[in-house]
């Protein structure tokens, strides 16, 4: 298939046409103006020469004389061949020749425009004589009386000056060529440069290829972003800018001023190599990866891809505590199953009354909490959090307490947040109280408070360095020595997410125990609405 011609190579083929019709242009401008000049300066010398020539005293002389013709034609034909004229005629007032370069023509009517002449005015004029077109001048010879007595006439050829004007074309029509050849050459560089930048590419194939990459970037369900080398913000596709909150004339501006949170602000800055990293910015989980973008080896700036992971990470955060309440519940059939083995072995051996009384105390242990939480909680799904919460923390061996003081009644706060919100804490405290020896404690209160709600976790873990109290609620901080599990170090971040979503605050404090102290306003619902 013929390709088609690329873009360098139609605007040379332009730019060669453009120059080659005006240098062109010009051309035939300086020659016609030079035909001009040409001509003008003809009547200029023949007007002087024809000047010169009325005030010789020899040719006034000659007018007095019975035949004039005898004296003026010798001088005409001398003169006119020392100035390369090529006519110089004198004629009596009635036009009759004295002088001409053919001699048959003397004695003949002079053809041509003498009215002004014999005036006492000049003539210049082209006129086509017995010799052909001519620019001619026609002047008065004055008597000794001071009249007109003759008139001369002097002329060169117009073929002649077409003569002299060709003697100059090929001079001018090398500068055209040396113009033309600079040009072209200047031309063929500018489009060998833009068919690198282009890529060898035709007007229809760019035009193509820009429809269908703008196609995909506003098609693509996930954000991309690219930075330049200066850290500007090259492209931001639609996804990325509704991910991001991306201002209207975000691009072009510096990363750093696009009011972007960290740490999404220092990825894109520094451009760092990443591979599906997990980053918590504002009210998203976000999945960002970033490589940088090259070209015959040059780096030419930064792309990094963001994908929306938060109904995702929410989903699997509560995947996790269903799978949580399940091996609780195992373990917890696991404990029954013994203890009823027990208490059957028991009466077995005859001690019905110790067995009575062991199945009693366990039943009435789980039966207070189960009677707590649900007689001073009314959402469901918190209730059975914090009830499967604690069989985790017994099958670990901590200890999980309800404060007494935990009363929720109509609770504003949607059901998924106070999973992510109470559960991530008590995770937290969970595997800050296994980090610390014996005895291992987490307590728990939840509770109306000025109208608004307050939740506090406490653990008797090793506590939190003060130093480090506003990292921990940042993406990849964790207790927890295993590495390389999927969201590692997510929960805490998770938890400051819905804090600033229902514009409540969060404050640590380690007094004996570290305390998780969790507030939320009255009556604001996420994005500052009425709950």
């Amino acid at each position: 298939m013929h390709r088609r011609m690329s873009l360098a190579r139609q605007l040379f083929v332009l730019q060669l046409s453009v120059i080659v019709l005006l240098v062109g242009s010009g051309t035939l401008v300086a020659f016609l103006d030079a035909q001009r000049v040409s001509e003008a300066g003809a009547e200029r010398r023949v007007l002087t020469l024809a000047s010169a020539l009325a005030e010789l005293p020899e040719v006034r002389a000659a007018l007095t004389e019975d035949d004039p013709s005898t004296t003026l034609q010798p001088i005409a034909e001398s003169v006119r061949e020392a100035t390369s004229t090529d006519f110089i005629v004198f004629m009596a007032t009635d036009r009759t020749r004295y002088s001409h370069p053919n001699p048959d023509r003397i004695g003949e009517p002079f053809l041509g425009t003498i009215g002004p002449a014999l005036a006492g005015g000049t003539v210049t004029e082209t006129y086509d004589g017995t010799l052909g077109p001519s620019v001619r001048a026609v002047l008065p010879v004055y008597g000794e009386d001071g009249e007109v007595a003759a008139l001369i006439s002097i002329g060169v050829l117009r073929s002649q000056i077409g003569k002299e004007l060709l003697a100059r074309v090929p001079a001018l029509l090398g500068v055209a060529a040396i113009a033309i050849a600079v040009a072209a050459l200047g031309s063929w560089a500018i489009s060998r440069r833009l068919d690198r930048q282009t890529l060898g590419l035709g007007p229809v194939e760019i035009t193509r290829m820009y429809e269908q990459h703008d196609a995909v970037l506003h098609a693509v369900r996930e954000g991309l972003v690219i930075v330049d080398l200066d850290g500007r913000l090259t492209l931001a596709n639609d996804e990325a800018a509704r991910l991001l909150s991306l201002p209207a004339d975000a691009q072009g501006r510096e990363v750093g001023s696009l009011g972007l949170d960290e740490p999404l602000r220092t990825l894109l800055r520094t451009g760092e190599q990443v591979s599906d990293r997990l980053i918590v910015y504002r009210d998203r989980v976000l999945v960002a990866s970033s490589e940088p973008a090259t070209k015959d080896g040059k780096v030419l700036g930064v792309v990094t891809t963001l994908r929306d992971h938060t109904e995702l990470e929410t989903l699997s955060g509560e995947l996790d505590s269903a799978r949580g309440f399940a091996e609780a519940l195992r373990a917890q059939a696991h404990e029954s199953a013994n203890r009823l083995h027990t208490v059957v072995t028991m009466i077995e051996l005859g001690q019905p009354e110790k067995a009575v009384e062991l199945a009693t105390v366990e039943l009435a242990s789980a039966q207070q909490l189960a009677d707590q939480v649900m007689g001073s909680v009314d959402e469901p799904a918190l209730a059975a959090l914090l009830l499967g919460k604690a069989a985790q923390a017994h099958e670990k061996g901590v200890e999980l307490v309800v404060s007494d003081d935990t009363e929720l009644r109509d609770v504003d706060v949607s059901a998924r947040d106070l999973v992510t919100l109470v559960g991530n804490l008590v995770d937290n405290a969970i595997d800050a109280a296994l980090a610390a020896p014996p005895p291992r404690r987490v307590t728990v209160l939840a509770r109306g408070q000025d109208g608004g709600l307050l939740f506090e976790v406490a653990d008797s873990g090793p506590g939190v360095d003060p130093a480090r109290v506003d990292d921990i609620f940042t993406r990849g901080w964790t207790t927890k020595t295993a590495s390389g599990a999927h969201g590692q170090g997510l929960g805490l971040a998770l938890v400051r997410q819905v804090i600033t979503r229902y514009g409540g605050s969060v404050e640590v404090t380690h007094d004996g125990a570290t305390t998780f102290s969790v507030r939320l306003p009255p009556a604001h619902a996420p994005g500052g609405g009425t709950r």
